[in-house]
């Protein structure tokens, strides 16, 4: 692979596995919905605190860790359904949707309790702007496929959530969307030859609709978001 090639042909990158554990439990315990600040203001901290090499592969495992806990999550309950029902479920990472269109009613969207202790608007929103933002950098120190593939795995579960489970899309979700678009974007403009988009995220730009988007605080409509319209120009120009 050439990012490999790459890795290999440039002696000064060095990595510390300790550094980066203590970065990645600083992550995780400093921030959250328990930490006493702003979404908007630790996506911030968080994008600090993740600097050099070590904290773009930590930014890169917060993405990991999350989506690989959502999918098992949606693996039990599935299993949990069809012990119950006899009714079987196929749970495809590279798109949830239909899952979610064929037994939304009887799935939790659970994103905001994963057992990793990551939150979508805080730890991995902070590390999705990393990614995005030291792309350039990502390629060249690690395999760019399984992190472009998890960017979009979580915009397909925040906007399934949306779609299927009721949750109100407000400014903090809406600013996840973005930033998860912006760094699919930018890292596949980094890649020399980037894979198909997902059939998830095809989906959605096949959609032209707006949403409602709220204060989080406040029961007030403040904007609209159009995934469809964001898609589009950021993976097809």
């Amino acid at each position: 692979m050439r990012w490999l090639q790459r890795l290999l042909g440039k002696k000064q990158v060095e990595f510390d596995s300790a550094r980066q554990e203590a970065l990645l439990q600083d992550a995780r315990h400093r921030f959250g919905a328990r930490a006493q600040i702003r979404f908007p203001d630790q996506v911030d901290a968080v994008t600090r605190l993740l600097d050099g090499d070590d904290g773009l592969l930590v930014a890169a495992r917060i993405v990991r860790e999350f989506t690989d806990d959502a999918h098992a999550d949606l693996l039990g309950q599935a299993a949990e359904l069809y012990r119950r029902t006899g009714y079987r479920l196929l749970v495809d990472r590279r798109n949830y949707r239909p899952l979610w269109r064929e037994a939304g009613s009887q799935l939790r969207w659970s994103l905001f309790g994963l057992r990793c202790g990551f939150h979508p608007y805080a730890q991995v929103a902070g590390a999705v702007a990393v990614l995005g933002e030291r792309a350039d950098r990502l390629v060249r120190v690690t395999d760019p496929f399984p992190p472009l593939a998890q960017v979009f795995e979580v915009l397909d579960l925040n906007a399934n959530g949306w779609d299927h489970s009721r949750v109100r899309v407000d400014t903090d979700a809406a600013a996840l969307a973005n930033r998860l678009i912006a760094t699919a974007r930018d890292i596949r403009a980094a890649m020399d030859d980037p894979p198909p988009i997902p059939p998830s995220a095809r989906e959605m730009m096949r959609r032209n609709n707006s949403v409602h988007v709220y204060d989080p605080h406040l029961d007030r409509v403040v904007g609209t978001i159009n995934l469809g319209g964001e898609l589009r120009p950021a993976l097809l120009t």
